[in-house]
Formats: structure tokens, sequence, C-alpha cells
């Protein structure tokens, strides 16, 4: 299936994100992500909280939709895979959002509901 490029690689491209809200999740104040795109193709990286190291990888699905493949080491050493659905918005401050339907693969059961939204840019 070609999904053409959408705006989700202008809004999502070099930027760090953070949890927003995320009740269910493991992410939390301090866990980052921070997002690479590539046409259709979508990486990332995400740390901090109670998270170690995490990974992201997934596509573009829509003009304002993604889908993700998402692994992590937390803190308490846990290895966790989990699945995202996610839909790119922006508020009224102009930031991206992100909004997931999530759910875990491996290591731990259940799911939720996350939205994130853009950290500033870093200033060098």
């Amino acid at each position: 299936m070609h999904t053409p490029i959408s705006p989700i690689s202008d809004r999502l491209h070099g930027r760090r994100f953070a949890v927003a809200n995320n009740t269910q999740g493991l992410s939390g104040a301090g866990t980052v992500f921070h997002y690479q795109v590539d046409g259709e193709a979508i990486s990332g990286t995400y740390q901090g909280g109670r998270i170690r190291t995490g990974q992201q990888v997934g596509r573009v699905t829509g003009p304002n939709t993604l889908e993700l493949l998402f692994q992590c080491l937390t803190t308490e050493g846990e290895l966790l895979a989990g699945w995202s659905q996610g839909t790119v918005g922006v508020d009224e401050a102009g930031r991206t959002t992100l909004a997931f339907v999530w759910g875990w693969l491996s290591g731990a059961t259940g799911g939720g509901e996350s939205h994130y939204v853009e950290l500033a840019p870093r200033l060098y």
C-alpha cells in the first residue's frame, strides 16, 4: 500500500516530544521521544523516567495517522514490546501533538491511550 508523503514528516522529523498524559503506560515525566521520518518510514528513540532505552519503528498510514512498533528496557531491567496507532495534531500554541492507542505484545499485558506534546527545540 502506497501512502503519499504527508505533513507527518514536517511535524515529526527531528522533533522531540514529552508525555502529556499516559496513565496506563511506563513513559512519564522525564521520558523524551525523538523521531526521524524518511518518506513513509518512521523511526525513533526514547528514554528517561522509568525507560532506560527504547526504540520505535513504524510507517505513515494516512495524512495525519501512523502506526508504530516499540520496544524498551526499563530501569528495573524489564524488556517490553508493543504496538501503537497514532494521530498527529496541533495544539493552540502551534505545537505538534500525538495521540496513541497502544497495547503490549511482549513482557506485559493490557494497553491504553497516551498523549504527547512537542518540546521546544534545543538551543545549542
